[in-house]
């Protein structure tokens, strides 16, 4: 596999979006990120330990479009809700890639419709080249060319999770 992002270009950009979405609420406002389940657990673990300060908040979410596959079905499905209520809060999606932007338009729909207070969304990756809709991503971790990554939380068929960095899977 070809290294594409080394373990500490993800760690020293992931302090820079902490620091980033810190600078856009005042201080003393509680912010709420959402993680998008399962490729985005290692992106928010390290986005929360980056941020200061007691006022972050957090609950998991879970979709998917791809299965098993390299390539996104198109189709969303809903495998796991959140656990608490969004209302009149500072609402934050971590995500772990952007491709087609139809997984995160799905999402910021369903999320808008529970009334935050604001409604942003952080992703570790993004692939532009990808886009079939206009999506909205606030902070984004790094631009990438269309190539199918794995690690740092992003897998193929459930492997490579564990990876400290990011690569492209060979053959894809």
């Amino acid at each position: 596999m070809e290294v594409l992002l080394e373990s500490e270009q993800i760690q020293s950009r992931i302090r820079e979006l902490a620091a980033a979405i810190e600078r856009d609420y005042p201080p003393g406002e509680e912010i709420h990120l959402v993680c998008v389940l399962k490729g985005g657990f290692m992106f928010m673990a390290d986005l929360i330990r980056a941020m200061t300060g007691t006022r972050v908040t957090l609950d998991f979410i879970a979709v998917s479009s791809y299965a098993h596959s390299t390539r996104s079905s198109g189709e969303v499905r809903m495998l796991k809700d959140l656990d608490t209520g969004l209302e009149g809060r500072n609402v934050i999606i971590v995500e772990d890639i952007v491709d087609t932007g139809l997984t995160l338009t799905y999402l910021q729909d369903i999320l808008r419709a529970r009334a935050p207070k604001t409604l942003r969304t952080a992703c570790l990756l993004s692939k532009p080249s990808r886009r079939l809709v206009d999506v909205a991503v606030e902070y984004v971790g790094f631009t990438i060319e269309d190539r199918f990554v794995v690690g740092y939380g992003l897998d193929y068929a459930e492997k490579y999770r564990n990876l400290a960095h990011i690569a492209v899977l060979d053959g894809q």
